[in-house]
């Protein structure tokens, strides 16, 4: 369960509330800051070292206050996507993705637990309602009093913290509800810059990475911590940034290698396969020098991302940085991923592993997971994980992340490939989030096993990306409706069933996602498939 808190960084009254131990800012200097956006006041040498002091809370909270169900707490949900807006915008309805976090809601499990959630632009209630209704043990009315949704009503496409941050009333719309600083903290989707100063404009802590350490969960990070774990990676190349450097790096792929048919270039902060690119050897045309011809060739790159042209992917490789590894060509592969979670006191646990989906005409994309990761492998990647998250927990690193592996059988058993590490909650973060809120089961990493208290296991299939055109029109009510006449919804009397998410994207987007649970991985994925032909067939009826 994510929760945290801290002592209260007071802002905007005379006196200077220090987190505890905070002393290493001078108090005078301070007393004279507290007025006005404290971000525009202090430098960013400061903000660092006030966070760093808040961030020194967590420990404590997490041994004293997060175990106990009724201790008042306030968790603050910024579900900011704070990558790179370009790449992030190729992305259908990626504003809708801030959704995903209302998985969150059912904290609200907790008595007297309260929950501030805000979002770019209004969520329907419907959808909130939705949520609640699956709330174990507790009245939808008493939850909903402990529930404040606020929003920017801003749409763009910049990142969300960014929008909350130029709006200094909302901000103080938050403060207001932050009652009590000590039993408060913050939840993102990722932990950039831009989360770090509201962090310290609302004098609460993030339960997640510090940024100056996501240089870590780059490309180039993530090559440098598998070679320094001795955990296996594809062969190529790190920290380039320009053509030359990557045309250099596919030379000597091909020198090593005469055989390898393709070759992978990826963004150091790509996002869902949406920062890669993809070269074909086949594309290079014999000229007499190797290294010159693939130079030339790289301007038929395929890039992953729609409408981005190779130059213009090569500019923003220039900005980023990122690598070049080998595609590794099987007959039989997987894509499964392990996620793990470094707690305040410095604990490594393997919270899940998933096998990914993946899609797009070089299966580059993330399309969806089934839970767990197969029984073939699920141990073996899960001790792997441990290894580099063991290695990112002694650079002190917090939170949620996820590590994603490529899997090949062959010679009757399977090698596996390190692929990234992704600093962030992701794609499989939230249905793992909502089958423990559900059914209060654990996953055994030893086993690989999920198991509710009852003893019975459970799995689950999940998509981020169910789209058609024919849902284009359709409305959360409309969803609702139709998962209840087919009998999809999640029943908790035998704890199956579907829980939608992302509805706020059906509409424009024709796009949702889906968590179907079941008693086995079979009927998970028949339970998803039975979903989209009735969403299929309610649809086609409307002409």
């Amino acid at each position: 369960m994510v929760k945290a808190d801290a002592d209260h960084l007071n802002i905007s009254s005379e006196n200077f509330i220090l987190p505890r131990g905070y002393n290493n800012i001078r108090l005078k200097k301070m007393q004279q800051m507290t007025t006005g956006n404290l971000s525009s006041q202090i430098s960013p040498d400061q903000e660092k070292e006030i966070f760093s002091a808040l961030q020194k809370e967590l420990p404590y909270q997490f041994q004293h206050i997060f175990p106990d169900r009724i201790a008042p707490k306030i968790i603050v949900v910024v579900p900011s996507l704070t990558l790179d807006s370009e790449i992030l915008s190729k992305i259908r309805g990626h504003i809708f993705y801030e959704e995903r976090m209302l998985c969150l809601l059912m904290l609200l499990r907790m008595p007297q637990t309260r929950v501030v959630f805000v979002t770019s632009i209004p969520v329907d209630q419907i959808t909130i309602d939705y949520y609640l209704h699956h709330l174990p043990g507790i009245p939808s009315q008493h939850a909903a009093q402990r529930l404040t949704m606020l929003s920017c009503y801003d749409a763009s496409s910049k990142a969300l913290t960014k929008k909350i941050l130029e709006r200094p009333r909302l901000i103080n719309r938050i403060k207001q509800k932050i009652t009590d600083a000590r039993h408060s903290h913050l939840v993102c989707f990722n932990v950039s810059e831009l989360e770090r100063t509201l962090a310290v404009q609302l004098g609460i802590p993030i339960f997640g990475c510090d940024p100056e350490l996501l240089p870590l969960g780059s490309k180039t990070g993530s090559r440098n911590l598998f070679r320094a774990c001795n955990v296996n990676m594809p062969k190529g190349f790190e920290d380039l940034y320009t053509e030359d450097e990557v045309a250099d790096a596919l030379y000597k792929l091909k020198a090593e290698n005469a055989d390898i048919r393709k070759a992978v270039v990826k963004i150091n902060e790509g996002f869902s396969g949406e920062g890669n690119a993809i070269f074909n050897y086949s594309d290079v045309e014999d000229g007499g020098d190797l290294r010159a011809d693939i130079k030339t060739a790289l301007q038929k790159i395929h890039v992953i991302a729609d409408k981005i042209s190779p130059q213009h992917f090569f500019e923003k490789f220039k900005a980023l940085g990122g690598i070049v590894e080998e595609f590794i060509d099987a007959d039989i592969k997987t894509s499964p991923s392990v996620q793990c979670r470094i707690n305040p006191l410095g604990e490594v646990e393997i919270v899940s592993t998933h096998d990914q989906i993946l899609g797009g005409e070089y299966n580059q994309v993330y399309l969806g997971a089934g839970f767990p990761a197969s029984a073939e492998y699920s141990k073996e990647i899960a001790v792997l994980g441990k290894s580099i998250a063991d290695g990112l927990a002694a650079k002190n690193v917090l939170g949620r992340f996820s590590i994603d592996f490529l899997s090949v059988y062959k010679d009757s058993k399977w090698e596996h490939y390190a692929i990234e590490i992704n600093l962030r909650k992701g794609g499989t973060t939230h249905p793992f989030l909502m089958l423990q809120f559900l059914t209060d089961g654990e996953y055994d990493a030893a086993s690989g096993n999920y198991v509710m208290p009852n003893g019975e296991p459970r799995f689950y299939f999940a998509s981020d990306n169910v789209s058609s055109p024919s849902y284009i029109g359709l409305t959360p009510t409309d969803l609702i409706e139709i998962a209840l006449l087919n009998g999809l919804m999640y029943d908790s009397t035998t704890q199956e069933g579907v829980m939608f998410h992302i509805m706020g994207a059906l509409s424009q987007y024709g796009k949702l996602g889906m968590v179907c649970i079941a008693k086995n991985i079979e009927s998970a994925k028949q339970l998803y498939e039975k979903t989209i032909s009735i969403l299929n067939s309610e649809c086609g009826k409307i002409v």
